[in-house]
């Protein structure tokens, strides 16, 4: 147990807390969760950096950690009305299809390394921001065209960042040997067979 797996975990732990102050519409408790774990993000990773504490169990943990709170935020946001819920749905439904596309290729045994895209950090960063700015609406409260800029540019955002993950995956599938369905019509197009147990997104 390394101290930013222990930090990350702490993450997870408020995660309740925070849908609880949400759901009693406590926006200021609740942004200052959502604010604290936006920090402890970030001293996390700085901390695993500089002590050289990384581990794969925070690999794991870490974008764990964010997903149950961003989708978290999205859902329950949308429930009480604070948040557009075809926003929410777009959100969770690019989640569902990351997990499904990781499952796929576990099932098929194919040893892949995943790396969030630069689209999926600016995505995730727009997420957060849509989130802290639904928050502290009742305490810094801007024009309405500014919210809506904000729902569009991150609906926008989580969908390509759907469509980049999935372009990646049919590669992969059909590049890694065993998502080959017909390996001898593939040689005979002059495709040349290669190993990507290794390959990972940048």
């Amino acid at each position: 147990m390394t101290v930013p797996n222990l930090i990350t975990i702490i993450r997870i732990i408020l995660t309740p807390v925070f849908i609880i102050s949400l759901m009693g519409e406590q926006f200021l408790t609740a942004l200052i969760i959502f604010l604290a774990c936006g920090v402890s993000d970030g001293i996390d990773g700085m901390v695993a950096r500089v002590f050289k504490q990384k581990s794969r169990l925070g690999t794991y943990l870490d974008p764990l950690a964010d997903k149950i709170l961003l989708v978290s935020s999205y859902v329950v946001l949308a429930v009480i009305g604070s948040l557009p819920g075809w926003l929410a749905v777009m959100v969770l439904a690019r989640d569902f299809l990351i997990l499904l596309g990781v499952l796929i290729i576990s099932l098929n045994r194919m040893d892949l390394r995943l790396r969030p895209s630069i689209v999926s950090k600016v995505n995730t960063c727009f997420q957060f921001i849509t989130v802290l700015a639904v928050l502290s609406q009742p305490y810094l409260s801007f024009r309405p065209m500014f919210y809506q800029f904000l729902f569009y540019t991150t609906a926008l955002l989580t969908v390509v960042s759907g469509l980049h993950y999935i372009y990646f995956w049919m590669g992969f599938m059909g590049d890694h040997p065993n998502g080959r369905r017909n390996s001898k019509n593939a040689a005979a197009c002059g495709e040349q067979g290669r190993t990507l147990g290794d390959k990972t997104i940048e």
